[in-house]
């Protein structure tokens, strides 16, 4: 199943440590089979409120996801990032291409007095 690293991250002011961040962030992805799905590309908001930029990165599965993240390749560029830009970074399972939610909508049904 498929899974991805979604970070909604505050506007920073350049800096050259984000600028190396960005050129060495792809050959970390690649040995985990990462990819950009989005990368701060214009959002247009619906409801509530999202300052700043999206970054949305794919993988095969959260096992190369966290792997991705916990690697020795990705730990030595992170500062590069979280030193300018504060954020929020999650990783989250997708669902499989079959998927559903009526299993969701009968443990709500359930759930309800």
């Amino acid at each position: 199943m498929p899974a991805y690293v979604i970070a909604h991250l505050q506007d920073a002011a350049p800096h050259p440590d984000i600028a190396e961040y960005v050129e060495r962030l792809p050959a970390t992805l690649a040995p985990y089979g990462g990819r950009f799905l989005v990368h701060a590309t214009p959002h247009e908001v619906k409801e509530g409120a999202w300052p700043g930029a999206v970054v949305m990165l794919g993988f095969p599965g959260i096992a190369e996801a966290r792997a991705w993240w916990d690697s020795p390749a990705y730990q030595e560029i992170a500062p590069l990032r979280s030193r300018h830009i504060e954020g929020d970074i999650i990783l989250v399972e997708g669902v499989p291409d079959d998927y559903s939610p009526t299993g969701l909508v009968q443990a709500i049904r359930t759930a309800l007095p």
